[in-house]
């Protein structure tokens, strides 16, 4: 898809230019008195977070910004493989996907042998193993992912619209929060961002998150501070449209020459490119604000690293200077640290505790993760579901996410540096420091690809007793998806794209060797069990009133042929009655993919003689591996945080 031939232009490629409406200052409606939700910030974490909630029927929630209207261009723009996966549970991974540039290979630039002082291909790689999501690693502007997220809010139940123009103060809270004499123990206050408007707000919440940057006043409100330093080290980054003939401008680059550093990134549309350029280093205590460095000086320092090559800059969309550094909150929750009894009533994500260089493009992805995580467990808390305490894995999760990434990205910036600082007596550099940029590029593409991080064990996240039954599917780790067919319709899908982002837990049965007609087999007495035991998972958990599956969706895959399996023969809970008209779902059914070799048995290391239970949490990631036969532990491991109905 190509668009930008004329020049940087925000908004859909799909309608024509002369078409599109430049959105304008978004009306200042009043704020709503109490809310069950405030989210402060309109960023990536935030609208990850209210989109999320806005599938909840009964929660109300608010989400404020201080901007006047709708992100036009973008900073951030990586979209890694793992995001794409959480972008495939809100339903529009498809449209990233149609809009976006394809990052298929890296290639590795080095100054010549002959001639040092210009660059020369040293290598390239492929930017993602195969098989490691069923998703690319792709590029498209910050801006596009926040329409996408703000029509997907405008459709769902909760119909989320953002409140602009509105400026955080601070907040108030009632001392004893443990309490429910008031469900409503946070007060924030806001002021009209709007030219000439200084009237005040004030918003009462049971929850509030703070998703307002680098710069979080939310965070400070809760006496929360990033701890890290600044690297004396300056970089400039900037989205052109420029003649060049650098013959791999549309591959994503990491170029070394004698007079610096460039990350390409080439952007979507097919005509412009997003250069991160290494500057001058920075003298001791010295801001980048202070160098006044000008675009002018931006582009022909990227012109001199590009030598022998030549680059004409003709438009530029965005550009900015910034200096390195990598800043950390000890808590992404008000609760102080060893304080079980009182549950968490603020929470920060996304840049408010984190911070760290652009150039590894893990902001945006990290920052909406956070808030993928956080979001299903508000909502099993307000809807009652979950005990209050499963608020304090939010920021045992993913604190230690961000330290490792904060790890990750110092030793990346480091990398990335100029190859002036490392070399040989002649001058330039040797054979092993030359390959050390590629190799470690290698080595880390899975954290890049963000599918490594694994969750530590907690009371969301099993031990592994039983991991030996599917070795594949780690817990801790997110579900990694594989191609199976269904059965009812013959439908070649994948199978982790059933794990929406609708708050459910999803336990999969990987079948045994038995027929699923066979009624004596380990997997139909466990489907019985969960339908007749009145302890079950099921019949404890779910309402009466409500659909079987709204708590759990419990589907399963087996190991026939699927035209030796008749769809009538399976279990009663995988053919379950819903809705209003009581009728029949024909999804929860899948076997092997045999026509295509694509045996997810084997893919993911899958006991076949045994098989086994996974139950996947409702951010995708997998809480615990059990024999088909574990009834009490599957119990046993939702106990400690599920509540169970009173009704």
């Amino acid at each position: 898809m190509q668009y930008h031939l004329n020049g940087y232009t925000c908004g859909d490629p799909a309608v024509a230019v002369e078409h599109r409406q430049a959105v304008g200052k978004q009306p200042v409606l009043p704020l709503p008195s109490q809310v069950d939700v405030l989210i402060v910030g309109c960023g990536p974490a935030g609208l990850t977070l209210a989109a999320q909630l806005a599938n909840f029927h009964g929660i109300h929630v608010a989400i404020v910004d201080q901007k006047t209207k709708p992100l036009q261009v973008g900073q951030a723009d990586g979209i890694a493989c793992r995001t794409m996966e959480m972008f495939q549970a809100f339903g529009f991974a498809d449209r990233v996907v149609k809009e976006a540039y394809w990052v298929n290979e890296t290639v590795f630039w080095k100054p010549a042998p002959e001639n040092p002082v210009s660059i020369a291909r040293h290598g390239r790689v492929q930017d993602t193993e195969d098989g490691l999501s069923e998703f690319p690693h792709v590029i498209l502007n910050q801006a596009r992912v926040h329409d996408f997220f703000l029509d997907l809010m405008s459709k769902s139940v909760g119909q989320i619209s953002p409140y602009y123009a509105r400026s955080f103060k601070h907040l108030e809270m009632l001392e004893n929060t443990s309490t429910e004499s008031d469900s409503y123990p946070i007060t924030a206050y806001f002021e009209d961002a709007s030219e000439g408007k200084t009237s005040q707000e004030a918003v009462r919440a049971k929850y509030v998150v703070g998703c307002d940057g680098a710069r979080s006043a939310v965070r400070e409100s809760i006496g929360l501070q990033l701890k890290g330093d600044s690297a004396n080290k300056a970089w400039g980054v900037m989205d052109v449209l420029a003649i060049t003939d650098f013959p791999d401008i549309r591959f994503k680059c990491l170029i070394q020459s004698a007079a610096g550093s460039i990350v390409l990134i080439p952007r979507e549309g097919g005509h412009m490119v997003r250069l991160y350029v290494e500057l001058d280093d920075l003298e001791a205590n010295q801001r980048v604000s202070g160098k006044q460095i000008s675009i002018e000086q931006l582009i022909a320092k990227a012109q001199k690293i590009f030598i022998p090559y030549q680059i004409d800059v003709k438009d530029i969309a965005w550009w900015s200077v910034y200096q390195i550094g990598q800043r950390l909150c000890d808590k992404f929750d008000d609760v102080p640290y060893g304080e079980l009894k009182q549950s968490p009533r603020v929470f920060i994500a996304g840049d408010a505790c984190h911070t760290h260089s652009p150039k590894a493009g893990q902001g945006m992805n990290v920052s909406m993760r956070d808030s993928f995580n956080l979001g299903w467990k508000l909502a099993s808390v307000l809807q009652g579901k979950c005990s209050p305490n499963l608020l304090h894995t939010y920021s045992n999760e993913r604190q230690s996410v961000a330290r490792e990434l904060i790890e990750f990205d110092q030793q990346w910036t480091k990398i990335v540096s100029s190859a002036n600082k490392r070399k040989d007596k002649i001058g330039t550099e040797t054979s092993a420091e030359s390959e050390e940029f590629q190799r470690y590029f290698v080595k880390h593409a899975r954290y890049t690809a963000g599918t490594s991080i694994q969750y530590k064990p907690s009371m969301i996240s099993a031990e592994g007793e039983y991991q030996r039954l599917a070795t594949g599917f780690t817990i801790g780790t997110r579900f990694h998806s594989a191609p199976v067919v269904r059965v009812a319709d013959a439908k070649p899908m994948h199978l982790g794209h059933v794990v929406l982002a609708d708050g459910r837990w999803r336990i999969f049965l990987f079948a045994d060797e038995a027929h699923p007609s066979d009624k004596a087999s380990t997997l139909s007495k466990l489907c019985d069990y969960f339908l007749t035991d009145k302890n079950s998972l099921v019949n404890r958990y779910t309402p009466s009133s409500a659909d079987i599956d709204s708590v759990f969706d419990i589907r399963a895959v087996y190991q026939q042929d699927i035209h030796a399996i008749n769809i009538c023969d399976v279990p009663k809970i995988l053919l379950p009655h819903k809705g209003r008209y009581g009728l029949r779902d024909y999804e929860k059914c899948f076997c092997i993919d045999r026509k295509l070799n694509n045996d997810i048995y084997t893919m993911r290391g899958i006991d076949k003689r045994h098989g086994c239970i996974v139950v996947v949490r409702p951010d995708q990631h997998i809480a615990t591996v059990l024999p088909l036969d574990a009834h009490s532990q599957l119990l046993q491991f939702f106990a400690p945080f599920m509540l169970p109905i009173t009704t």
